[in-house]
């Protein structure tokens, strides 16, 4: 099994699969000691059977070719949790895929589960196993041996199957539209800007005062840019627990910072504490005005008992429906919807709010009910009683 290595090799094969309905798309891709991903690896295969693999490291070649039909609007690329694999082609070619389809979203709404793996989805729609025994492969190292070429391509060959039989059930329940706002999120520059100024929100779950969040804003903001620059992964600039200590303390002098426990030891007398206290110095003079709260932190609390009711009835109307959880509703969005009936989350937009929201609201209102039938958690409207609006699952 061959890879290509060369740009024409690359543009002929390129051209060949412009002209097909769809192709299947898979990297392979290293970041344990970076902060952007090093490609290693590209795989793609066709329904009439092509299977391609193409060597990003080898001397020479250009991936424009790659680029172009990842941007040709005449065919679909199909990916299988595709966030990771975007980012890659965004950073590369400054492009996202059109049109873009991603299994692993359309296996949600199709019922297969939160999340689904690749693994599992093959064995449950392509009626295939996947040999497992080159998944820690180092792909960065030369060469790579045929088991190892062999297992990268199956990523994309079994696909091919999996998206024929995702998308005709799309078709049979007339499900296709749900899609459309998990793929524009995916297919949005936006989702690949690693914004430093937005690098706070990872880690503000723990922060309850506006002044700890300003000073989380200017440590997470500097570590971002400074992780960006050198190119490492952020833990390598001050680990995530650091940032947090650092903005719940707010040091002002090297021997504040020393005093930390999350702080190495000789890193307050370093540049890079230098850095931080000067960080934390913005944070403490930023206006707490305009600093506007995670909204989870905004909210009374008081509501748990109404969240737990929503969790029950959304895991009975998601079993009714054949449709995962995950994509309906987020904890988050339950904990909103129960502080208010106008919160501003997607399960109370569009279909979801059809298939799930305008429950939700119904059983705040009493008028819904949940009970337990015969080992089966019941759905009742109780505006009229009427057993044809009834579901059930099993409990």
């Amino acid at each position: 099994m061959d890879l290509i290595t060369t740009t024409a090799a690359l543009h002929d094969v390129c051209t060949r699969l412009a002209q097909q309905p769809f192709v299947t798309v898979d990297t392979e891709f290293m970041r344990e000691t970076t902060y952007y991903p090093k490609l290693c690896l590209i795989q793609i295969a066709a329904p009439d059977g092509t299977g391609v693999l193409v060597d990003p490291q080898a001397t020479g070649i250009d991936l424009q070719p790659f680029i172009d039909l990842m941007a040709d609007e005449r065919t679909v690329k199909v990916f299988h949790s595709a966030r990771q694999d975007l980012e890659i082609i965004w950073l590369m070619g400054g492009i996202l895929p059109q049109p873009f389809f991603d299994t692993q979203v359309a296996a949600m709404v199709c019922g297969y589960g939160d999340s689904v793996s690749y693994e599992q989805l093959v064995n449950d729609v392509a009626k295939a196993k996947i040999d497992k025994s080159s998944r820690f492969t180092d792909w960065s190292r030369r060469p790579l041996s045929e088991a190892q070429l062999s297992y990268a391509l199956s990523d994309v060959t079994h696909l091919v199957k999996v998206y024929e039989v995702l998308v005709a059930e799309l078709l049979r329940t007339d499900r296709g539209a749900w899609l459309d706002e998990e793929m524009a999120v995916l297919t949005s520059p936006e989702t690949y800007r690693a914004d430093p100024a937005q690098a706070w929100r990872r880690l503000s779950g723990r922060m309850r005062k506006p002044r700890e969040i300003a000073v989380l804003m200017e440590v997470a903001a500097w570590r971002e840019s400074e992780a960006q620059t050198r190119n490492v992964p952020r833990g390598r600039v001050l680990k995530d627990e650091a940032v947090i200590d650092v903005a719940s303390a707010a040091p002002r002098n090297a021997e504040a910072l020393g005093r930390l426990r999350t702080i190495p030891a000789g890193f307050e007398r370093s540049r890079t504490g230098a850095d931080i206290l000067a960080a934390v110095e913005r944070g403490l003079t930023r206006d707490t005005g305009d600093i506007r709260m995670p909204e989870r932190m905004r909210r009374s609390g008081g509501n748990g008992a109404i969240v737990e009711l929503l969790k029950v009835l959304l895991k009975a109307v998601c079993e009714s429906e054949a449709v995962a959880p995950k994509i309906i509703a987020t904890v988050d969005d339950l904990e909103a919807i129960a502080d208010d009936d106008t919160a501003e989350v997607p399960a109370l937009q569009g279909w979801r709010r059809s298939l799930f929201g305008d429950k939700a609201l119904a059983l705040k209102q009493g008028r819904l009910a949940l009970s337990v039938e015969s080992g089966r958690i019941v759905v009742r409207d109780l505006e009229p009683t009427n057993p044809a609006d009834r579901a059930g699952i099993d409990g």
